[in-house]
């Protein structure tokens, strides 16, 4: 029997059906150190994000056939060297795609219409109409870059008010009924609204910072539910001050630890900025964080380590 290391808590299903077929061991705990010392013994490995899986971890693993994210990103394990020893990556992107395209709209309807704002003032007894005027989706462009899993989620969610949605993505023929392909250029003179759906590469490290902001054509708002460090945030604090942002709608930071659990520099100064402008959202990484996304990503991870196997 294969045996499995478990090393983040997820949802019981994984062990519930894998414990069939697989034997299992949890270890929330120990840290990499400690992991390293044992890691050769085992077949796979099902992780989030609080082991980084890097050369050296590899290294160790001398048994590994499969490692598996429960989540989208795969930017905290050597990906290229697991491939060199041919251990087989596995991720659930399709698990969450559906609370990320809800989260993307839910904050963009918070910010243009002020809803956060107006709903905070009325409970101090403040009741004002004219300053709180909303900014509607309908008649606007909707620019996407990314259009995996994630941006076809939200090209979807997008039908019905009245928006153009297109997209920009390094693949081609991706193109359908929702959302129309487009370059970067383009994408850039005609979007009225960036919604960012990429990994974490070295590519798309600070891909949105001062350059791109230039490049934008129109005053715009921008969403980030990717990863933090794509996007470079004193550029888009400077962007807000310009007016050339009209608001951010931030899921996601460049401050956050590798395991998203927190974020490592509390005490600056543009993540003060943020935290304090009206013309912000920050959410705590969960925009692919619902109940039900917890069930179908465990699902996902099980049905393709079961299809591995078959």
């Amino acid at each position: 029997m294969k045996k499995v290391l478990l090393l983040d808590r997820n949802h019981p299903l994984i062990t519930d059906q894998l414990g069939k077929q697989f034997l299992l061991e949890e270890d929330y705990h120990s840290p990499y150190d400690e992991v390293l010392k044992k890691i050769h013994e085992y077949e796979g490995i099902i992780i989030r994000s609080r082991i980084p899986v890097d050369r050296n971890f590899l290294e160790h693993a001398t048994k590994l056939e499969f490692i598996a994210r429960v989540g989208a990103g795969m930017e905290n394990i050597d990906t290229a060297f697991a491939e060199e020893r041919n251990i087989q990556l596995i991720s659930s992107p399709e698990g969450n795609r559906d609370s990320v395209a809800e989260h993307v709209l839910g904050m963009l309807l918070m910010i243009m219409n002020r809803l956060r704002i107006a709903a905070e003032e009325v409970k101090q007894g403040i009741w004002l109409r004219e300053e709180n005027r909303g900014d509607e989706l309908m008649g606007k462009t909707f620019g996407i870059i990314g259009y995996g899993n994630m941006g076809k989620a939200v090209a979807k969610r997008l039908k019905g008010f009245g928006v153009d949605v297109i997209f920009y993505d390094i693949k081609e023929n991706i193109e359908d009924e929702n959302a129309t392909a487009v370059s970067l250029a383009e994408l850039q003179q005609r979007a009225d609204i960036l919604s960012l759906h990429v990994p974490l590469t070295p590519l798309t490290h600070y891909y949105i910072d001062d350059e791109f902001i230039s490049k934008m054509h129109k005053p715009f708002y921008l969403v980030n539910t990717a990863r933090g460090k794509n996007v470079k945030t004193v550029a888009v604090v400077s962007g807000l001050q310009s007016g050339k942002i009209k608001g951010a709608c931030l899921d996601v930071l460049e401050y956050e630890k590798a395991s998203f659990e927190n974020i490592d520099q509390p005490q600056n100064a543009d993540l003060e900025f943020l935290l304090n402008s009206d013309n912000v959202i920050v959410t705590p990484h969960i925009a692919g964080w619902t109940h039900q996304s917890k069930t179908k990503l465990a699902q996902y991870i099980v049905d393709k380590i079961l299809q591995f196997y078959s």
